[in-house]
């Protein structure tokens, strides 16, 4: 029986994340159902910092993020986190509604945002289509960031086993159970661990491991994304090129290692599973890149799928279950989990540990209310301790 103080279910970014800050306050242990850490989710988004994309409180919760891998504390990573990469969203007449409004919101956030017209557009991406029936207008954020998810990954597992975190891969939970106080995990591998609090941080399995625990569930539903990447046309270089995305939420590209990646932004509903990209979704993908910009698919030289998990109100969760002593929720990161990981590793410290909020969210407009689970029960009551 390996006993802790915080027993953190999930080794993807939500979890590791919370880990390196909770290793501060006790004896920690993450346990990763996979043989590798981040190989679902984390492993799989395209690693983007920018405020194109969620409500008002997931751009807070982005801007909050951003002081981190702008100014990454000294020690933490050798390389940075991130690097300065601009982000063009772009609408055709009949959406230039939704361009203004994006407009102002990220306007809320200080950044330096940049109306573009059609010949400015294709200065900066000379593919995409422009004109009537095509891009109109455009908003380049010159301040985003391109994230180096591996890096961030790396970084925190680094931060958590400094501390005296313990991190073990290939550990399935297969019971949860809450007697005398404390909370006792058996992996499919028969060893047992027990804690007084778990953080269910299981991204898309969040649900699952809270039916093992008897917890009423968040109602966690994934969404499969599918992202082709194929070799750019001869002679062009692309590598200067920006995040160029759609308003209307249905395309989004971006150059990566010499080639483009691209995506129809989907969100086809699944269950918790290795996800893979279904042909369909894969023919849909270059159907919208050629609608889009003047480029021919004529070869994909990659695929692959990811799931996303949201909560009704799309907003990322933290918080004790109302239902259940010591039972923590870490999930809904949905497709911001890179980008939020820092304000929601900083929230979730606070939370289970009793300590202040962090400083600045509240500024920003995030305040416990809009992160604990109860805003999603109507009877809700008190979090448990």
């Amino acid at each position: 029986m390996d006993e802790a103080d915080f027993l953190v279910v999930g080794g993807g970014m939500a979890g590791l994340s919370a880990a390196s800050r909770l290793v501060g306050h006790g004896r920690t242990i993450v346990l990763e159902g996979e043989d590798a850490l981040g190989y679902h989710s984390s492993g799989r988004s395209v690693s983007y910092s920018h405020f194109g994309i969620g409500n008002a409180t997931v751009r807070a919760l982005t801007a909050w993020s951003q002081g981190l891998f702008r100014n990454q504390p000294e020690g933490f990573c050798d390389t940075p986190l991130a690097v300065r990469s601009p982000s063009l969203q772009f609408a055709d007449e009949e959406s230039l509604d939704r361009l203004e409004a994006m407009e102002a919101a990220i306007g809320e956030h200080g950044d330096p945002i940049v109306r573009l017209g059609p010949e400015e557009i294709r200065v900066y991406c000379p593919i995409v289509r422009t004109g009537p029936g095509a891009a109109v207008a455009g908003l380049l954020d010159p301040e985003a960031l391109k994230l180096d998810a591996d890096a961030m990954l790396q970084s925190y597992v680094r931060a958590a086993r400094t501390g005296g975190g313990r991190i073990l891969t290939g550990r399935r939970i297969a019971s949860l159970l809450y007697e005398g106080g404390r909370w006792l995990a058996e992996a499919e591998s028969g060893e047992r661990f027990t804690a007084p609090i778990v953080i269910d941080a299981a991204g898309a399995w969040a649900d699952r491991i809270a039916d093992l625990a008897g917890v009423r569930p968040l109602g966690l539903q994934p969404k499969r994304r599918t992202i082709i990447a194929l070799d750019p046309p001869d002679g062009i270089d692309v590598s200067a090129w920006p995040f160029v995305h759609s308003i209307r939420s249905d395309f989004y590209m971006l150059p990566e290692s010499g080639r483009l990646l691209a995506s129809p932004a989907d969100e086809v509903e699944d269950e918790p599973n290795d996800a893979a990209p279904d042909d369909y979704d894969v023919a849909y993908a270059a159907d919208r890149l050629e609608h889009y910009c003047a480029i021919k698919v004529a070869r994909i030289a990659h695929r692959w799928a990811g799931l996303r998990s949201f909560v009704a109100d799309r907003v990322p969760t933290a918080g004790f279950a109302q239902d259940a002593p010591g039972f923590f929720w870490l999930a809904g990161q949905g497709g911001y989990g890179l980008q939020t990981a820092p304000a929601m590793a900083a929230i979730a410290e606070a939370l289970v540990t009793g300590a202040d909020w962090p400083a600045g969210l509240a500024e920003l407009g995030v305040t416990r209310e809009k992160i604990e689970p109860a805003r999603l029960f109507a009877d809700a009551t008190a979090p448990s301790p």
